[in-house]
């Protein structure tokens, strides 16, 4: 019994984090897919400069467009309201290009 249930303990902690590690992972879009960059300078969610104190940025992608956080603990709030950020990143993009 006690076998079988370090083995469990086992799978279930190595599987979380294979399911971890898949879920940080870029999804491999299609041949046709294009992907916007992520141009801004700053962080989306907390208004940070990317690359400053919090180091290398989180980059993933949602949808066809690039994202750029200043640290994966942003992630949690921009999952939240994706629309919100992916909008606030559209006007800063066209306020940029002016």
């Amino acid at each position: 019994m006690k076998h079988l249930t370090a083995s469990i303990l086992a799978l279930s902690i190595i599987g979380g984090a294979v399911v971890g590690f898949a879920a940080d992972q870029k999804p491999a879009g299609k041949p046709n897919d294009k992907i916007t960059p992520y141009t801004l300078k700053i962080c989306v969610v907390s208004g940070d400069k990317l690359g400053g104190d919090m180091g290398k940025p989180y980059v993933f992608t949602n949808d066809t467009r690039e994202i750029k956080l200043c640290c994966k603990s942003c992630l949690k709030d921009f999952k939240k309201e994706p629309a919100k950020y992916v909008k606030k990143i559209e006007q800063a993009e066209a306020k940029e290009k002016k």
